[in-house]
C-alpha cells in the first residue's frame, strides 16, 4: 500500500473532495481504521481524558504521546500520523525542537500545536528543520483555563476576523494543515476558502476540507459527548460499519449536519 502524504491531502483540497480523519491511540484500532479507509490519524492529547481519566488534556506528557504514536504506527504503517505536542512542550524554541524530535522519531509524520499568530516563529523554525506542522485554532483545549471552559469560539465578527488573521499568518509561517475546532459553520467555510492548505474541522460545520472526531465520540463511548459528535456505532451495530459510515457521511457532506454544528 502506498503511504499517504501531505501532497495527497493537498490534492484532495484542490479537487474539493472531503476526507475523514480520526484520533487513534493503539495498534488494534489504528489497523481497523486504516483497513476501513481512514488514511490520516491524530494521536491526540485527548488521550488524557479518554484513556487516562483526567478532566483535561493538561497532564499529558510528550512521553505519553510518543508511546501512543509508536503503537499507532505499528498498526497503521502506511497512514499519515499527526502527533499532538502537549501542554507547555513548545513554550520555547528549545522545547519545541526537543518535543518534535521525540515525536517524529516515534513515527509521526507531522506535529500539531495549539495557538495563533504568536506561534509563527515556532512554526517557521520547525519547518526549516524538516518538521511538518499542523496548526489548531478555535477551541484549543490546552487553553481551557483561559477560556473558562470548553466554549464555541469566533461567534462575533471581531473574534472571527482575529481567528481568520491567525490562520492566514500561520499558513504564511509554514503550517501545512489546520484543525479548526468549535466555531460556527460560516466561519469554518470562511477559513477553509481563505487558506490554500487543507482545513480539518471538528465542530466547525460541514464546509471544511476534512473532518476529525475523537474515536470515543464516534463510537458512542463518551459519557457526555459534545454537540458536534455523532454515535455512528449506534446506527450500524458494529465498529467496522460505523467507521465506513463516518467516512461516507464526511465525504458526502452529510456529516456534520445542522444538529452537530454551531450558528
Amino acid at each position: 500500500m502506498k503511504p499517504t502524504t501531505l501532497a495527497d491531502l493537498s490534492q484532495l483540497k484542490k479537487e474539493k473532495r472531503k476526507f475523514a480523519t480520526i484520533t487513534a491511540y493503539d495498534a488494534s484500532f489504528a489497523h481497523l481504521f486504516a483497513e476501513q479507509g481512514i488514511n490520516v490519524m491524530l494521536i491526540g492529547d485527548s488521550l488524557g481524558m479518554t484513556l487516562q481519566g483526567f478532566d483535561s488534556t493538561l497532564p499529558v506528557t510528550v512521553e505519553d504521546i510518543a508511546y501512543h504514536t509508536r503503537c499507532v504506527r505499528a498498526g497503521a504503517p502506511h497512514s499519515f500520523l499527526i502527533s499532538d505536542m502537549p501542554f507547555m512542550s513548545y513554550a520555547t524554541p528549545e522545547q519545541s525542537f526537543s518535543s518534535a524530535a521525540t515525536l517524529m522519531r516515534s513515527g509521526a509524520n507531522m506535529i500539531k500545536i495549539e495557538g495563533g499568530s504568536w506561534l509563527c516563529e515556532t512554526v517557521k523554525m520547525l519547518t526549516e528543520r524538516a518538521v511538518p506542522v499542523c496548526g489548531h485554532l478555535g477551541l484549543t483545549p490546552q487553553s481551557v483555563n483561559i477560556f473558562g471552559g470548553y466554549k464555541v469560539q469566533g461567534r462575533d465578527e471581531t473574534s472571527a476576523q482575529q481567528l481568520l488573521n491567525d490562520a492566514m499568518a500561520l499558513e504564511k509561517a509554514g503550517i501545512q494543515l489546520l484543525v479548526l475546532e468549535c466555531v460556527p459553520t460560516a466561519l469554518g467555510q470562511r477559513v477553509s476558502e481563505a487558506l490554500e492548505i487543507p482545513v480539518i474541522g471538528i465542530g466547525a460545520g460541514n464546509l471544511t476540507d476534512g473532518q476529525i472526531l475523537v474515536m470515543h465520540d464516534a463510537l458512542g463511548i463518551t459519557a457526555r459527548p459534545p454537540k458536534f459528535a455523532k454515535d455512528f456505532l449506534k446506527e450500524t451495530g458494529n465498529i467496522r460499519d460505523a467507521i465506513r459510515l463516518y467516512i461516507e457521511q464526511v465525504e458526502s457532506g452529510a456529516y456534520p449536519g445542522q444538529a452537530h454544528s454551531f450558528k
